[in-house]
């Protein structure tokens, strides 16, 4: 993949899990307001019927919405995911750009809600909405 396939302003996102490692390369873009994820759909990404699975687009939504609600919140918190719906309605195939564009509806001292949606080349394929829980960071271990 070289850097003109990735659409201006996405950057390498360095915020790796486990569970997103054999996705990668994922990419983010930063806003004021959010944290667009997205990637170039590849065949690790597809499901038996060679379309974008349903799983890769909830895994994405809750995250790019819960880094989303961190970011609007300066960062000082964490956030465990306490609700996540997914509507799918549309789908996507391998060499198309997939962007999780996340908008955060609210943010409080216990609770953060969030809603995104999910496109394919620019078309909407899945809308999502989550809340958050917001707990205190954690030190790390010394």
């Amino acid at each position: 993949m070289t850097a003109t396939d990735i659409p201006e302003g996405f950057e390498r996102h360095t915020r790796r899990s486990p569970l997103t490692d054999p996705w990668e390369p994922l990419y983010s873009k930063r806003t004021d307001e959010a944290i667009i994820i997205g990637l170039r759909l590849a065949k690790p990404h597809t499901n038996g019927r060679g379309l974008i699975h349903g799983g890769l687009i909830a895994a994405l939504a809750d995250n790019a919405m819960g880094h989303s609600c961190a970011h609007v919140m300066g960062g000082v918190s964490s956030l465990v995911t306490i609700g996540l719906a997914v509507d799918f309605v549309g789908s996507a195939e391998v060499g198309q750009w997939l962007a999780v564009e996340s908008d955060v509806v609210k943010t409080g001292r216990t609770i953060c809600f969030a809603q995104s949606l999910i496109k394919a080349d620019g078309a909407v394929i899945a809308r999502a909405n989550a809340t958050f829980r917001v707990v205190p960071k954690k030190e790390p271990a010394s």
